[in-house]
């Protein structure tokens, strides 16, 4: 189903719906996302706001709605937990400090600490709280990612996915996949004993914390 997550009417909609549907909502995955290259000085209060509402008000509200419907339902079958609960952070929220992207570095910073907050007060009620952090994928956002770089530095075209891949230690770029399995991961049984956690999926670009 279609749904703006920027707004409240939308966001209940939508977690309503498997409720409809099921009876039940055992994974959600927040993923919504935006990104704007801009020089830290150049950042209007308008674009700040647009990456915040996205980036992070949305995921915290759309964690929020389905947590309260979590916490009432019974726990998965075969699990003692009663439901998971997944964001999109990015290394950008480790890495920092690049100043083209600082609303968009400092909202992933805030998914990574929203969802430990989570995880700490949904424990009791056997709901886990987990974000992966994904490096250079290859998506429709890094296409604009690159054009961007590009208009601002007089790169041509591909030349700043190039330079964001050349220093991968395992020697490619990332794709969708790479993240989709550690999502999956983390839907999964084997992960029920995580939470609280920000896994890098990367190809080795950050190391460590």
């Amino acid at each position: 189903m279609a749904a703006d997550v920027t707004r409240a009417a939308d966001v209940a909609r939508m977690i309503e719906e498997p409720y409809r549907r099921w009876g039940r909502l055992d994974v959600l995955f927040n993923n919504a996302g935006v990104i704007r290259v801009q020089p830290l000085l150049d950042v209007t209060e308008a674009e700040w706001d647009r990456v915040m509402s996205v980036n992070l008000r949305a995921v915290f509200f759309v964690l929020q709605a389905a947590a309260r419907r979590m916490k009432s339902q019974p726990p998965i079958p075969g699990s003692e937990l009663r439901g998971k609960l997944i964001q999109t952070a990015s290394i950008a929220g480790y890495r920092g400090g690049n100043h083209l992207m600082t609303p968009y570095s400092a909202s992933k910073a805030g998914v990574i600490s929203l969802t430990r907050s989570a995880a700490q007060a949904l424990a009791g009620d056997r709901i886990t709280s987990n974000c992966v952090c994904p490096g250079a994928v290859e998506t429709a956002m890094w296409e604009q990612i690159d054009q961007e770089l590009g208009a601002l530095h007089g790169w041509a075209p591909r030349e700043a996915w190039k330079r964001r891949t050349a220093g991968i230690p395992l020697g490619r770029p990332e794709t969708p996949d790479d993240v989709a399995g550690v999502v999956a991961f983390l839907a999964g049984p084997d992960s029920d004993y995580m939470t609280g956690q920000a896994l890098k999926v990367d190809g080795g670009l950050v190391m460590g914390d």
